[in-house]
């Protein structure tokens, strides 16, 4: 490590999340700094750089490793394989931005390259495991309190999609954050994923399905809903409630502040997962930060990553077929017990 223990960290991608990184690590993190910047567009590296004292812009990942303690990887998703394999090479701690690669197959192959170094190396970025209403969710079903989950409902809603956002793309990049804290809420595996669609809004784009319904199996008998819409027009909305044996616990209703006045009462809806989740990103950061100055990975593992992409490629199956899908998993290797 760089001298007072401090972290030196490469960003690979310098878009909208690999940029607030560097914002990140350099302005709120404690412990770490941004040491190189990664994009293949030269020019926006050379910019981001030339913000932050003592950087140096790249456009290859592993130019930058050389001389690094860790790497943060923020670039689109078909270029994370490369990445992680290059960061293998120096045997680098990695945090991945989700996804942890685009599909099962490659997935399995930072996996199998993984378990060759015969430690963890990556956490991947599922950040909500990292809010703070989330992880108190966690901690009371831990505590068997409400007793067995039996279901989990879910809300995830945008105002409005980006311009060429597919049906493929609602699963791939919006309801994997709820595949993801399905499986670490309840400590269960989604064994099948289902479909359904309402009659679309009329504020969806042409040749967008929007909203969907879907519904998840998991291996210990719990149902799993998550109404995905995207083009709702009043915010971003996240919200999860756990129906268990003695209880409910609601999260996402987002009323830390209700105000009264003119007549009126109400509260705001934040308009972006950046806003939303601003404080679990920064908590994410400083947790991989840490852990890898004591030499630990802790957090979402590669396991986790594959799984992920695992019940997505069920999850688009199903969608374009119309059928309930069983995911296809293998056996979980003993590095991810």
């Amino acid at each position: 490590m760089t001298q007072r223990g401090t972290l030196s960290v490469a960003v690979v991608g310098t878009g909208r999340m690999g940029a607030d990184h560097v914002r990140r690590i350099n302005e709120v993190t404690a412990g770490a700094r941004v040491a190189a910047v990664v994009d293949v567009d030269g020019e926006r590296a050379k910019s981001v750089a030339a913000g932050v004292e003592g950087c140096t812009a790249y456009t290859e990942p592993a130019a930058a490793m050389a001389d690094v303690d860790a790497v943060l990887i923020a670039s689109p998703g078909p270029a994370h394989e490369a990445a992680l394999l290059a960061a293998f090479e120096h045997d680098l701690p990695v945090l991945c931005e989700k996804p942890l690669t685009p599909d099962a197959a490659s997935a399995l192959r930072i996996l199998e390259a993984e378990q060759k170094l015969g430690h963890r190396r990556v956490q991947v970025g599922f950040m909500r495991r990292y809010d703070a209403e989330y992880v108190k969710l966690k901690a009371l079903l831990d505590s068997g309190q409400l007793g067995r989950p039996l279901m989990l409902h879910n809300r995830h809603r945008n105002a409005a999609s980006p311009p060429g956002f597919t049906d493929a793309m609602l699963i791939n990049d919006s309801v994997v954050h709820e595949m993801d804290v399905t499986r670490w809420l309840l400590g269960q595996e989604i064994t099948a994923v289902t479909v359904l669609r309402p009659t679309p809004t009329g504020n969806a784009p042409e040749g967008l399905s929007d909203p969907q319904f879907v519904v998840f199996e998991t291996d210990g008998g719990a149902l799993v809903d998550v109404e995905i819409y995207v083009n709702c027009g009043f915010g971003y909305q996240v919200q999860a409630e756990a129906v268990c044996e003695y209880g409910t616990a609601r999260i996402g209703d987002g009323h830390a502040m209700v105000t009264h006045m003119a007549g009126r009462w109400g509260g705001t809806v934040a308009q972006d997962y950046v806003e939303r989740f601003a404080q679990a990103y920064d908590h994410e950061v400083q947790a991989w930060v840490d852990a890898t100055r004591r030499g630990e990975v802790t957090g979402p593992s590669v396991w986790d990553g594959y799984a992920a992409a695992a019940v997505c490629e069920a999850g688009v199956r199903a969608q374009s077929e119309g059928r309930r899908t069983e995911v296809e998993l293998i056996d979980r290797p003993a590095l991810y017990a």
